[in-house]
């Protein structure tokens, strides 16, 4: 993929940021020690989506061994109700920074870090998204029902419900 100018990269961020806006929990893929895909649900921290996602972990969690190991991630979210769907890959970063720590911090993570933002285990995990996917489709049940009808008379998919996107962020 060919380079993107700087506006067109904030258009592109700007609508993934739309897009993933209320969605808290997502599912980050990781690539295990022998070399396959595991994911599981994490909590993504409120901070406005400007091309990097941010996650709390532990030091000593497995995902943080996969991270170490293979830094190619996957985050994937999903929003059913809105017919919203997003699929980004990048690359992670562990990262120990008290002050971002802070600036992110909220309440219920005591329940993973008791000494709160002293814990000597606790890390982020910084994802500097490369590329995405979305699919944007409309969450109306007529408008769905609309183009199954019309994909049965013509023959054809019902490709045009929606808006489906490749973008490339670097």
């Amino acid at each position: 993929m060919s380079a993107v100018s700087p506006e067109e990269r904030q258009e592109r961020i700007e609508k993934l940021a739309d897009l993933i806006d209320d969605i808290r929990i997502c599912m980050l893929t990781t690539v295990d020690t022998d070399g396959k895909p595991w994911s599981r649900p994490m909590a993504v921290q409120e901070v406005a989506f400007g091309g990097d996602l941010w996650f709390f972990t532990r030091d000593d969690s497995e995902k943080v061994e996969h991270v170490e190991r293979n830094r190619k991630v996957g985050v994937t979210f999903a929003h059913p109700g809105r017919q919203d769907y997003v699929t980004m890959a990048g690359t992670a970063l562990i990262v120990k920074d008290k002050a971002k720590a802070e600036e992110m911090w909220s309440k219920p993570l005591e329940a993973w870090f008791p000494k709160g933002l002293d814990d000597p285990h606790l890390r982020l995990l910084k994802v500097q998204v490369e590329r995405a996917e979305y699919w944007d489709s409309p969450s109306s049940p007529v408008v769905y029902a609309l183009g199954f009808v019309k994909s049965k008379i013509t023959g054809k998919p019902a490709r045009d419900i929606g808006e489906n996107e490749k973008v490339d962020l670097e």
